[in-house]
């Protein structure tokens, strides 16, 4: 297993896929399949069902996680 050289809060710069150039925080990280999700890149629009705290239901923005291999740390 590979290690990580990410935790969450740390600043990264996506360098591969349709966000590449931007700077965001790792908001989690996944050890078992080598993925983070960053703030605001690789957003994906999920459909919510109706519950009691969304009476409506609709859509919402989530990130989606990103391989290890497509982040860099960008140190402060």
């Amino acid at each position: 297993m590979a290690k990580l050289n990410f935790k969450k809060g740390d600043t990264v710069e996506i360098i591969a896929g349709d966000d590449r150039g931007t700077k965001a925080e790792v908001i989690s990280v996944n050890t078992k399949t080598n993925k983070v999700i960053v703030q605001g890149c690789k957003t994906a629009k999920k459909t919510v069902k109706p519950t009691e705290e969304n009476p409506k239901g609709g859509f919402i923005n989530k990130e989606m996680p990103i391989d290890i291999s497509n982040v860099r740390k960008v140190e402060a």
